[in-house]
């Protein structure tokens, strides 16, 4: 990957760099992001538990760190270091923000910074559509998509479900605060012709939806009621934590990564330490994508993903390849004489 006598030159990628690399591909995004999940799959990666830096006095905020390494012929290693400060978004600007570093497999020296809410944007939508077309295969097409939280990463989600070939007839939109969920049918509206119906509660939202999509900022279960779901709906339960114990232990449960999504009171979690044990852990996507799990169609199955940094990383590689209008920082590395000039 890299000519190891000298470290390749230190890139900066903006925000809008990264936006450009990806406009237009996000069907190409999905075959990424599957390529990551079976990588990670086959073995192919490293992937470390998360690290969480919380504050004691702003319990509602919190900055992670995902390292991790991927193989292949896309070989990288990096970390991405995201934060998640949900008072941003009452003054005007998103709850996260996120940098992405990028290490030469061969050197181990930085390649790249790149401006990382795109990228983790991008491989959450991706995934989440992914599961969507695969969790889905032997159901009806889902015709109503059920959103609860109505931010950025619905917004991603959203579309990279359009790009995933999913038709709708029906949006329906539920949010704590009305506001947003006005905000996001107007933005609905200038692309969609479908029916947008905007839900004064969550329960009608889950019990009108074939589909639901939760992207919140939930730090604790508030969907509590499995007969909410005795439709038995597809689930993506992006945001983790806001189905209750049992609403899980009533469903089918697909996961990213076993030991990632069960920690940090994700609702799956909350219904290992409510029953002692991982029953209700019924595969992960990986199973789904080789066919050694096939989703039942006569239950509620949930998708949760805590998030793999591999993702980032497969992501963050293909941006990295593709840009040409990155910043070079040349005097980046400066001491790179053993014993001195």
């Amino acid at each position: 990957m890299a000519d190891n006598t000298a470290p390749r030159p230190f890139v900066v990628i903006s925000g809008k760099a990264v936006h450009d690399a990806i406009l237009g591909r996000e069907k190409e995004m999905l075959d990424l992001v599957e390529h990551g999940y079976r990588l990670h799959g086959e073995g192919r990666t490293v992937n470390p538990p998360s690290y969480f830096l919380r504050f004691p006095d702003e319990p509602a905020n919190r900055i992670i760190a995902l390292p991790a390494s991927v193989g292949g012929d896309g070989a990288v290693s990096g970390i991405k270091w995201i934060s998640s400060f949900p008072a941003n978004v009452g003054n005007g600007i998103p709850r996260a923000s996120a940098v992405i570093l990028l290490n030469d497999k061969e050197t181990g020296y930085p390649l790249a910074c790149l401006e990382g809410s795109i990228v983790s944007a991008v491989r959450t939508a991706a995934s989440a559509a992914l599961a969507a077309v695969r969790l889905g295969g032997g159901r009806p097409r889902p015709t109503k998509l059920g959103i609860v939280g109505t931010g950025l990463i619905a917004r991603f989600v959203h579309s990279y479900l359009a790009a995933a070939g999913l038709e709708f007839e029906e949006v329906g939109l539920f949010d704590h605060s009305a506001e947003h969920a006005e905000g996001f049918a107007g933005y609905l509206g200038r692309a969609d012709t479908v029916r947008i119906t905007v839900h004064d509660s969550a329960e009608s939202l889950v019990k009108s939806s074939d589909l639901l999509l939760f992207a919140t900022t939930a730090a604790a279960p508030h969907v509590e009621e499995p007969g909410w779901f005795a439709h038995h709906p597809l689930v993506l339960n992006v945001s983790l934590r806001d189905l209750s114990p049992a609403v899980v232990l009533d469903s089918c449960n697909v996961v990213d990564d076993v030991e990632h999504c069960l920690k940090a009171a994700t609702s799956v979690h909350l219904a290992e330490q409510a029953t002692g044990n991982r029953d209700h852990v019924h595969a992960t996507l990986y199973d789904v994508l080789t066919g050694a799990f096939t989703p039942p169609v006569d239950r509620t199955v949930v998708f949760s993903p805590f998030g793999l940094g591999v993702l980032d990383l497969v992501v963050s590689r293909d941006v990295y390849d593709r840009t040409t209008n990155g910043v070079v920082v040349a005097d980046f590395f400066h001491e790179m004489s053993r014993y001195g000039g």
